[in-house]
């Protein structure tokens, strides 16, 4: 990209939560619009964007420069109070030049959150003088400690200020900002930063706080910061930003607001061509796991998979012996046996200290050494589960093994793990709550002092479906459209809200665990509660390929445990009975539905398909959980298959080869697994070439659909399969794939 004539060093996204507006795929096709061949990332705070926005802006062909626009304490981070500003703390822009610089502010943002907390996270000079290698930093907006101490009169202290910062930071790494937002006090603090300017020889950078897109979001933003200060747009008392200037202004708009002070553009030039960080996205970094003397996690984990394998199995089969060493030459050539042993070890240890374990979750169960290793309980031979699915070899990303503990002891098992690996290498996940449709109108009404009721009564018109967008909304109710009608701005904003990110919580069940210390990976957030996290949420970390981990608190694998004990302490020669999975007494339960209580068969809707569908054998069960999601249940599936399956309706196979597969289904595609298996049997597709087909039929993305589907039907022709057919087939499988279970 040629490259522009200004570049922005100033810019806050929705993670400057409640306080930009800036989301960011719509930002990079702005700024991409308007020609930026590089733009600056610096939320209040923290980083939490970072990630998105560096991948983002490579994908739109713009360099990414990484910030943060930091809060500095009047005198040391662990004072609390005092400094003459409100909250005691000051505004600095501070952005990565170097990979060092990129480790050294993450390490900055994390010191603030973990030792410098008053109000909002802080840092002070002497950690900024102490981590300042690689970082190039801006005084910041009029809430920076010198435009600050400029409007008080207090000259002599801000050119100190001055001087120490350009101390700290070394010669060409501190810039006085200067902005033009028409704001009242701007001209007269423009006029002294210029003179400090030149006293002390600083150079100086044109910047413009971007808080919104567009200059017409600019009310918006207003509503947006009364949603953040709880109140309304007519409070005298609520925080304005007393211009609509806050936008992301064209090259061509920011040289004619700096026509006079040219070299304040030209700076933003040479800093966007000294920040050059790279995030890689091929690495990954695992702990390491302590192996006996002799071994290596090769070894050792080839020597507890033979062990465990004899233990499941006895003599082990020729189908076991070929289907453990495929999957175990697949894990070691992509490096993957650590992360075997970890798991193992900690649920080993979970088990040891008689914490309730589940049995194994989602597309783990497709592992052969996962079962033999004891991360899972269930045998994926025995129901046709593919390993490729959980691990594929063509797809270079850490497998995904989510682990159910009892709820009350979860904590227990993330303490051991902590303990193993070190507190600071070990820490929960982040994630972020957005405005949804409803709490947007909800928020919105606030703001612009619609009545409660009111506002209640028309967020209560959004189907309760989830994930249900306000466009999607309207097109549903015919009442939501009427109140749009009546209050068509509530509606224009809502919709401008909405998927902003309104707060970071703890992820339920999320844990990382690093091979170094965190904050050499991942800034860190404290909550205000207590806890702390990553600043990078599950994507984020698993792009940047740390180890992260599901550690699932279940109040069921309590009750369940608590039932045992009770049937043991009455007849400990029970303990066999309680695992059959054939027991004629349990199937007639559940075909009566009578099931409440029971992990994911008690709801209503849940027990009318048990009666329905009248299980009696454990796949039985699977096909009802399979069965019962927005997909098939919109489509009939349902009332389809129950016909199928009692002789009311004719089983139809489009193709002779589909009968082996599709047969325990009644022709119906129920299972991820079975449109691999087509894809591999129909059209000669490799197994990882499946699994990838299967992904992108559940994303559905056009342009991989169509060339998916070409390959398909040349590979179905070359099987003897007419093209006709194939097509039909393909349609078929992209249509349940869309909502399939694994």
């Amino acid at each position: 990209m040629k490259k522009s004539d200004f570049v922005h060093l100033h810019l806050h996204t929705q993670y400057s939560f409640l306080d930009g507006l800036c989301k960011i795929p719509p930002l990079m096709e702005k700024a991409r619009e308007l020609g930026f061949h590089a733009l600056a990332l610096t939320d209040s705070e923290g980083m939490f964007g970072a990630v998105e926005f560096y991948d983002q802006a490579i994908n739109h062909g713009i360099k990414p420069i990484i910030g943060c626009e930091v809060y500095m304490a009047p005198r040391s981070r662990k004072e609390r109070g005092g400094g003459g500003i409100r909250e005691a703390s000051y505004h600095l822009t501070l952005l990565a030049a170097t990979d060092e610089g990129y480790r050294n502010l993450m390490n900055l943002v994390s010191i603030g959150f973990l030792e410098g907390y008053y109000y909002r996270p802080r840092i002070d000079k002497e950690i900024l003088a102490e981590l300042s290698r690689g970082i190039i930093a801006l005084s910041g907006c009029l809430k920076g400690e010198i435009p600050f101490l400029i409007h008080q009169g207090r000259e002599e202290e801000a050119v100190k200020i001055a001087g120490m910062y350009k101390e700290i930071m070394g010669k060409d790494n501190f810039f006085l900002e200067i902005m033009d937002l028409s704001l009242p006090e701007q001209d007269k603090i423009n006029r002294k930063l210029l003179e400090i300017a030149r006293k002390l020889d600083i150079p100086v950078v044109a910047s413009n706080d971007v808080h919104y897109i567009n200059k017409e979001d600019a009310e918006v933003h207003d509503v947006l910061l009364c949603i953040q200060t709880k109140t309304t747009l007519s409070s005298s008392r609520r925080l304005r930003f007393g211009s609509q200037e806050f936008y992301l202004k064209s090259p061509r708009e920011m040289k004619e607001l700096f026509k006079e002070l040219p070299q304040a553009i030209h700076n933003t030039l040479e800093i966007a061509d000294r920040c050059n960080i790279k995030i890689p996205s091929d690495t990954f970094y695992l702990p390491r796991f302590p192996v006996p003397e002799g071994y290596t996690p090769d070894t050792y984990l080839e020597k507890l998979v033979w062990e465990g394998a004899r233990n499941r199995f006895g003599e082990i089969s020729p189908e076991v012996k070929e289907r453990l060493e495929y999957e175990l030459r697949v894990i070691k050539n992509m490096r993957f046996s650590g992360y075997f042993l970890i798991v193992k070890d900690f649920i080993d240890s979970a088990r040891k200290m008689n914490i309730p374990v589940g049995p194994g979750r989602g597309s783990t169960a497709g592992s052969l050494v996962a079962y033999c290793l004891g991360i899972t309980e269930v045998n994926p031979l025995k129901y046709g589960l593919i390993f490729e699915r959980f691990l594929n070899p063509g797809r270079k990303s850490l497998p995904d093994i989510d682990v159910d503990f009892c709820d009350k002891r979860r904590d227990e098992v993330i303490h051991y793990v902590k303990k193993k690996y070190g507190e600071d290498r070990v820490c929960q996940i982040i994630t972020f709550g957005t405005m949804a449709a409803k709490a947007a109108i909800r928020d919105a009404a606030r703001a612009l002092e619609i009545p409660y009721q009111e506002a209640d009564k028309i967020a209560k018109l959004v189907p309760d479906t989830p994930g249900i967008s306000l466009e999607e909304a309207l097109k549903k109710s015919p009442e939501l459209r009427q109140a749009q009608e009546k209050y068509p701005e509530l509606f224009r904003i809502s919709r401008a809200l909405e998927g902003t990110v309104r707060h970071p919580s703890v992820h339920a069940a999320g844990v990382v665990i690093a091979p170094a210390r965190l904050t050499h990976f991942t800034p860190l957030y404290r909550a205000k509660e207590g806890d702390v996290t990553t600043q990078y949420d599950m994507n984020a970390l698993s792009r940047i390929g740390l180890l992260k981990m599901d550690f699932l608190g279940l109040k069921t694998l309590t009750v369940i445990d608590t039932t045992l004990q009770m049937v043991k302490n009455k007849d400990p020669r029970v303990e066999e009975k309680l695992y059959s999975l054939d027991d004629p007494k349990t199937y007639a339960l559940l075909r009566e539905g009578k099931t409440k209580g029971v992990f994911q068969l008690e709801s209503e809707g849940m027990r009318k398909v048990l009666r329905a569908i009248e299980p009696a054998k454990f796949e039985d069960i699977i096909v009802v959980l399979a069965l019962y999601r927005p997909g098939p249940m919109g489509g009939g599936e349902i009332e389809n298959f129950v016909k199928r399956k009692k002789g009311e309706k004719e089983i139809e196979y489009l193709h002779p080869l589909l009968e082996p597969i599709l047969k325990d289904t009644y022709g119906i595609i129920l299972f991820q697994e079975q449109v691999m298996r087509i894809a591999h049997e129909l059209a000669g597709f490799t197994m990882e070439e499946a699994d990838d087909l299967r992904k992108a039929m559940g994303k559905k993305v056009p342009q991989i659909m169509k060339k998916a589907k070409t390959k398909f039907i040349q590979g179905a022709k070359e099987k003897g399969i007419d093209e006709a057919t194939a097509e039909k087939i393909f349609d078929m499988m992209a249509y349940f794939a869309g909502y399939g279970f694994n």
